[in-house]
């Protein structure tokens, strides 16, 4: 059976150990000083990047990733379901590699204790190099293969099934013999969509899951539970960017419901555990962490208090929520022009990079951070400019009519909050390289405790040479063609 990490945290006189005492005033603070952090943190990586050559002429663009704040976020998320469930409450957060598909940050987080959530052949052999535990991991996709299927059962990987053709296939799989692996049924709470209709999943027409409310569906899924003994796990995930806690918060309800109802059904806890999914918003406005884990774990203490209780485990899949703030992808700008009386910064930042945004700006605004060619964040007023990409197409912007210091050439332009579905999820438009990727940590200065001294950067990923996108593009095959239309 896939395993889940226990709550034993202690209990001292109806109050829990490590609980947060603090008033709201000591809260805010706490929250200012951890955004006042990171953003010091920023400024001194970017400065050091440019000291020490990771940007430069022959590397205009690249990727840091702040290996602190990571760590902090994976311990605010342990921290804030382990202030709601119940002591003993078998825990997995899982991390949706999805979100931020590289081995070294997938290491990090198995070493916070976070385990991964794949959805792709590719993605399970990321987490199986970065030395994930199958017992730490679980496989969610609406198109398995019968192979996927069969690796993950030989692992003893937790499994999602999508739909009643993947339990057919599932069936003939495990037979009636015993299996490691913790199979569980997603189901689709239909409970609507949010701001972002591509990122809500609970709607009454979407793709994933067994739609709870169509006709049958609901009988359907318990009588699935009543034949299957093994199967004990339900899944959820209402959707991501831009769908309120609350709703997310109800489909989780919905699901508990159902829970309940298969158990009363078979007279045993069959189902043992919960798969919430993940979702949890991020604010591309500011620095400000918000909404955070503990918000949305009190809402589901009181939303949905029968979830954690001590009688279900439970299983999240975070992903941009945990990684987003921590990324920044720094980029010089090659040439300062202007069309119409508006500024440009050609940059290389561009689609390559942050497709979401340039094809979707209104949902997927970023924020742009401007810094002088030596790295230090650049002064004078604001002025209204455009921040290009290199793509050659007219869209490719990361921002348009965006007051900041005027940019020059050589200047560096940072894209913040960068760290999740954007210099991992590379669009090769244009055969552009993908960047490489550097994990900083700032070394305490003097001594002392603060951050402020000497920056170190790790090597995560290599920047893509024109020689691996030949490769990539069927270089070795460059003949193939004439061969065929020759008949050899």
């Amino acid at each position: 059976m896939a395993s889940v990490q226990h709550n034993s945290r202690n209990t001292d006189h109806g109050t829990r150990h490590g609980a947060d005492t603090r008033t709201g005033a000591e809260a805010r603070t706490d929250s200012a000083d951890a955004r006042t952090g990171a953003a010091a943190r920023r400024d001194l990586a970017v400065r050091a990047a440019v000291a020490q050559g990771l940007v430069s002429e022959a590397e205009p663009v690249v990727a840091l990733l702040d290996v602190a704040g990571i760590r902090l976020s994976a311990a605010a998320l342990r921290a804030a379901f382990d202030e709601v469930t119940a002591p003993g409450t078998p825990v997995l957060h899982a991390f949706a590699v999805k979100a931020t598909a590289l081995v070294p940050v997938l290491r990090l987080l198995d070493e916070e204790r976070i385990g991964a959530e794949v959805a792709s052949p590719g993605e399970l052999a990321l987490a199986r190099a970065a030395g994930i535990p199958a017992g730490r991991t679980v496989l969610d996709s609406p198109a398995k293969t019968t192979a996927e299927l069969r690796q993950a059962i030989a692992l003893g990987i937790a499994v999602n099934a999508d739909n009643p053709q993947e339990l057919d296939r599932i069936d003939a799989l495990v037979g009636r013999g015993p299996v490691a692996s913790p199979f569980g049924l997603r189901v689709n709470p239909q409970i609507g969509g949010g701001a972002i209709g591509a990122l809500s999943t609970a709607t009454a027409t979407s793709k994933f899951g067994v739609a709870l409310r169509d006709e049958g569906a609901r009988a359907w899924v318990v009588q699935a539970y009543l034949d299957r003994p093994w199967l004990t796990r339900l899944h959820t995930h209402s959707g991501s960017q831009g769908l309120p806690l609350e709703l997310m918060a109800r489909g989780v309800r919905e699901v508990h419901g159902l829970a309940e109802e298969i158990n009363a059904a078979a007279g045993r806890r069959q189902i043992d555990t919960i798969d919430i999914g993940g979702g949890l918003p991020v604010n591309f406005a500011s620095d400000e962490v918000t909404p955070t884990y503990a918000e949305y774990a009190r809402l589901l203490k009181d939303t949905v208090p029968g979830l954690l209780d001590g009688r279900y485990g439970l299983v999240t899949e975070f992903g941009r929520s945990l990684l987003a703030k921590h990324g920044t992808v720094l980029a010089r700008v090659e040439y300062a022009k202007s069309a119409g009386g508006r500024p440009i910064a050609v940059t290389h930042a561009g689609s390559q990079i942050a497709a979401r945004t340039v094809y979707n700006p209104a949902s997927w605004p970023l924020r742009i951070a401007a810094y002088d060619a030596e790295g230090r964040p650049k002064p004078g007023p604001d002025v209204a400019q455009d921040i290009a990409g290199p793509a050659c197409f007219a869209g490719d912007l990361l921002a348009e009519n965006r007051p900041l210091p005027l940019l020059e050439q050589g200047d560096l332009v940072a894209a913040l909050d960068t760290g999740a579905y954007y210099f991992t999820n590379h669009y090769a438009y244009n055969s552009l390289v993908r960047p490489g990727v550097q994990g900083f940590t700032v070394l305490p200065q003097h001594g002392g405790a603060e951050p402020g001294g000497a920056v170190r950067f790790m090597t995560v990923r290599a920047s893509q040479t024109a020689d691996e996108i030949v490769g990539e593009s069927g270089g070795a095959y460059a003949d193939a063609l004439l061969r065929g239309a020759s008949g050899a």
